[in-house]
């Protein structure tokens, strides 16, 4: 089999490790709590970093009016479809070994992961302004509006006495991986067209 098609298969195979691995993580680091504490974001739930880690940041969001971290969110429903159908989908185009449809199927895949991307935006927009208005605490900012607590997209930022850190883990790095190898496939498959054009006019 080509170097092109495997290349192409490995790569799209590489999603399927976000069934167990986390996709995220939103890190807070304060005085009070030295260890930090956070949450893993997976393809279908969110998780403790470490076991009581979201009871105690639904704790903490309670006096400040934010909603609880909820145990489901309809992206869970359809984000493992679609991870598992890009995946078929890639074994299929490796098979087939067309080089325009290993461009093609990264193309898509770009596409899904911005809005994936934007949705986790959305989500962390309305987590961090949309605030209880019976809060036993609030804070405004120097203009006298109501602060939000909007952790970040990528990076650190800081939010009171705590440290918002949000971070990409294993499972979106060997996504990305993936990616990668699907591009390097598409290479592959160009070298190998003009190999064989080579022979053929021999």
């Amino acid at each position: 089999m080509k170097k092109s098609k495997l290349l192409m298969m490995f790569g799209a195979l590489l999603l399927l490790p976000l069934f167990v691995l986390p996709l995220w993580n939103i890190t807070l680091e304060a005085p009070q709590y030295p260890e930090s504490i956070g949450m893993d974001i997976y393809i279908n739930r969110f998780e403790g970093a470490a076991p009581n880690d979201i009871k105690n940041i639904n704790i903490m969001n309670h006096y400040v009016g934010m909603k609880d971290i909820p145990e489901t969110i309809p992206e869970f429903e359809y984000f493992p479809m679609i991870i598992a159908g890009m995946a078929v989908l890639g074994v299929v185009v490796g098979l087939i070994g067309r080089k325009k449809l290993y461009l093609a199927w990264f193309i898509l895949m770009t596409t899904l992961g911005t809005l994936g991307m934007y949705d986790f935006y959305q989500w962390e927009y309305e987590y961090g302004h949309n605030l209880k208005q019976n809060a036993a605490i609030k804070f405004t900012t120097p203009d006298g509006e109501p602060m939000s607590y909007q952790p970040p997209l990528i990076g650190a930022k800081m939010i009171l006495n705590f440290k918002a850190i949000s971070m990409p883990r294993a499972g979106a790095y060997l996504m990305f991986l993936g990616m990668g190898l699907t591009v390097l496939a598409f290479y592959q498959a160009k070298k190998e067209e003009g190999y064989e054009e080579g022979l053929d006019t021999a």
